[in-house]
C-alpha cells in the first residue's frame, strides 16, 4: 500500500473523528514529509517496506537542522496515530509498526513566561469603541483574557452562546464546558454586539459566529493571533513575551491560581481532561509570586 495514499484515507478518517482542521492540516502535512524524506533517502514508497531505522534518521536529520525536542516529539504523535490505524485497518501487523521501536525524545523544560497584569491592563486599552474592528478586537482581547478560551474555541463560538452571565464553550473532542461572563466583561461584549448588529444590517450574513471577520464572516484563528500580536505591540509587552492567544490562556490560569482557586477548578475551567496538564501551566510561575502567593499564609499566625 502506498503510503501517500493511505495518508489520504487516514485523513478522513480523522475528520470521521473530528478532529479540528487545523490538527489534520498539521498531522497531514507533517506525515507527509517524513514519507517525502524516506522516498528521496531511501526509494521507499510502500508502508509494508518501512523500518524503524527510516524514522532514526529522519530524526537525526531534523535535528541536524536544529529543530527543537518539542518539534519532533510532534511528528511522533502523528506518526504513532497513523500507524496505528494501519494497524487497525490491517495494512499492516502489529510486528510491522514501526513506532513500537521507536521513542519520545526528551525534552527540556521550558518556562512559559506571561503577561504581568500592567500589561494586561494596557493591552485592554489599545482598542476603543470608534468602529467594528476596534470593537471587535477590543471584545477578542477580553475574552481571551477573561475566561481563557482556546483561539479555536473562540473563532467557534456562536451567537447562542454567549449568554447572559455564561459562555457554552465547545471544546476539544467536542466537549463542552461554560465558563463565566464578569460584569467587566459584559459590559465590553455588550457593546461589541450593539457596534457588530449595526455592522452587518446592511450586508449578507449567513453565518451566527460572535466574531465576524471585515467580511461578515467566520474568523480564522490566524486572523486572532495577528490581533494580540498587534495588541501586544501596541501596548509595548516586553520582548520576551510571546504575544499570542495561549500566552493569554496561561495568564488567566496563572491569575486564577494567585487568586487562590485550586487546580481542579482551573483544569475545569481550562477545558484540561486532567490536573497534570492544569500543573504545566503553573510551573512557570517565578519564585516572586510564589513568595507573594504565600505571604500571607503563615502556620505561626494561624497558632496565635
Amino acid at each position: 500500500m502506498l503510503l501517500e495514499d493511505l495518508l489520504k484515507e487516514y485523513r478522513y478518517d480523522m475528520k470521521v473523528r473530528n478532529y479540528s482542521e487545523r490538527t489534520i492540516k498539521t498531522c497531514y502535512n507533517s506525515s507527509l514529509k517524513f514519507f517525502t524524506y524516506c522516498k528521496r533517502e531511501f526509494g521507499i514508497e510502500e508502508i509494508e517496506d518501512m523500518m524503524p531505522i527510516y524514522l532514526k534518521q529522519y530524526i537525526s536529520y531534523l535535528q541536524s537542522i536544529g529543530r527543537s525536542e518539542v518539534y519532533i516529539n510532534s511528528i511522533i504523535k502523528y506518526l504513532r496515530g497513523f500507524f496505528k490505524y494501519s494497524v487497525k485497518e490491517e495494512y499492516i501487523s502489529e510486528k510491522q509498526n514501526i513506532m513500537s521501536k521507536v521513542k519520545w525524545l526528551r525534552q527540556k523544560k521550558v518556562l512559559i513566561r506571561t503577561f504581568n497584569d500592567a500589561e494586561v491592563g494596557k493591552m485592554i486599552k489599545v482598542w476603543n469603541y470608534k468602529n467594528f474592528y476596534n470593537a471587535r478586537n477590543k471584545a477578542i482581547i477580553a475574552m481571551l483574557f477573561e475566561t481563557g478560551i482556546r483561539n479555536n474555541e473562540l473563532c467557534n463560538l456562536r451567537l447562542l452562546d454567549v449568554r447572559e452571565t455564561l459562555i457554552k464553550v465547545l471544546g476539544k473532542g467536542n466537549k463542552e464546558r461554560y465558563v463565566p461572563i464578569s460584569p467587566a466583561l459584559k459590559k465590553i461584549l455588550v457593546r461589541y454586539e450593539r457596534i457588530r448588529n449595526e455592522y452587518i444590517k446592511d450586508k449578507f450574513v449567513t453565518e451566527d459566529y460572535y466574531f465576524l471577520s471585515y467580511r461578515s464572516r467566520k474568523l480564522t484563528i490566524e486572523a486572532v493571533e495577528r490581533v494580540v500580536k498587534e495588541t501586544g505591540a501596541r501596548a509595548k509587552v516586553r520582548k520576551e513575551i510571546r504575544c499570542s492567544p495561549h500566552t493569554c490562556r496561561h495568564y488567566y490560569c496563572q491569575f486564577l491560581l494567585r487568586q487562590g482557586v485550586d487546580s481542579y477548578s482551573i483544569s475545569r475551567l481550562l477545558g484540561h481532561s486532567n490536573t497534570n496538564i492544569t500543573k504545566i501551566y503553573l510551573q512557570s510561575l517565578d519564585d516572586e509570586r510564589i513568595v507573594e502567593m504565600t505571604s500571607q499564609v503563615s502556620p505561626l499566625m494561624k497558632l496565635k
